[in-house]
């Protein structure tokens, strides 16, 4: 049942920058809640990734709402809920956490977030032949999206084998034989040659780790990118890609839109997603003149 009062948090390492806090907190001020959202930093206690489950207990009896999870702790987390929804156990990873009659019931609002961002940002784009650089916890929430968006097929690529491997595997265990296949970096040339578009989901672009994720000679304008990054929301990829005349997707919608389905699971109540489209665009850029 709805009520008019909320105090949820964060749990992962490394979360002092989140725009996560900014953009609960605004949409609840326009919709009259009071509403605190804190930050739980295990790098702050000192602890390891394996902390998660005493601070989910300690937060559900310290009276939270409910809690998002980032990494490292999306896997670790799921031995000590309740009960996961159909899409985090398809996903094997859990980034929001609701509270209710003392029970802790697991969701992923990766997914979803990033389907309803593309949908919106590049919804006639061909998706036959996707490439996926990146299979890390928001590569698979991505590639999950893309297969459940009707993607035909995905090509995960990975400096790390077995990840891309593993990711693969899992892909066509869910969506059935054939949909997903795992490649190294040093397939890129071919494989982007023939690909429809690229979902980019490694940290490269982010403001720590400046750069491309592969050549720029391999882009062509017929193909689309679709960036995870949002921090800063222009990366030198989507710049890049943008000149040359690529379709682009940059990673504020899906910030926002898995921001947006939290909020709707912690409070019962209908958020605005254009009024929070327009607060990241803001907050991502005050965060980007400040680093």
């Amino acid at each position: 049942m709805p009520h008019d009062s909320y105090l949820v948090g964060l749990i992962g390492s490394g979360i002092g920058p989140s725009l996560s806090p900014a953009l609960h907190e605004r949409e609840a001020d326009r919709q009259g809640l009071r509403y605190v959202y804190r930050l739980i930093d295990i790098d702050t206690f000192r602890a390891g990734p394996e902390a998660v489950g005493d601070l989910v207990r300690a937060a559900r009896d310290l009276g939270f709402d409910g809690l998002n999870i980032t990494h490292p702790c999306k896997q670790l987390v799921i031995e000590h809920l309740d009960a996961l929804s159909p899409g985090a156990e398809a996903l094997g990873a859990v980034n929001t956490v609701v509270f209710q009659d003392g029970r802790s019931v697991g969701h992923n609002t990766d997914v979803t977030g990033f389907a309803a961002s593309f949908a919106r940002g590049l919804p006639d784009v061909p998706l036959e032949h996707v490439v996926q650089l990146g299979a890390g916890g928001a590569g698979a929430a991505v590639a999950h999206a893309m297969l459940t968006l009707g993607a035909g097929h995905i090509t995960v690529v990975d400096a790390m084998p077995d990840r891309s491997a593993d990711l693969a595997a899992s892909l066509n265990r869910h969506f059935g034989p054939g949909r997903a296949a795992a490649a190294a970096p040093d397939a890129l040339p071919s494989l982007l040659a023939g690909a429809d578009g690229v979902v980019h989901a490694t940290p490269t672009g982010m403001a720590a780790h400046p750069g491309l994720p592969f050549p720029a000679r391999l882009l062509r304008p017929g193909l689309w990118i679709a960036e995870v990054v949002y921090r800063p929301l222009e990366t030198e990829l989507l710049r890049t890609a943008r000149a040359i005349g690529c379709a682009v997707l940059d990673g504020g919608g899906m910030a926002v839109f898995q921001a947006a389905d939290a909020f709707r699971l912690f409070t019962g109540r209908e958020p605005d997603a254009a009024r929070m489209l327009a607060d990241i665009a803001e907050l991502a850029d005050v965060a980007s003149v400040r680093n």
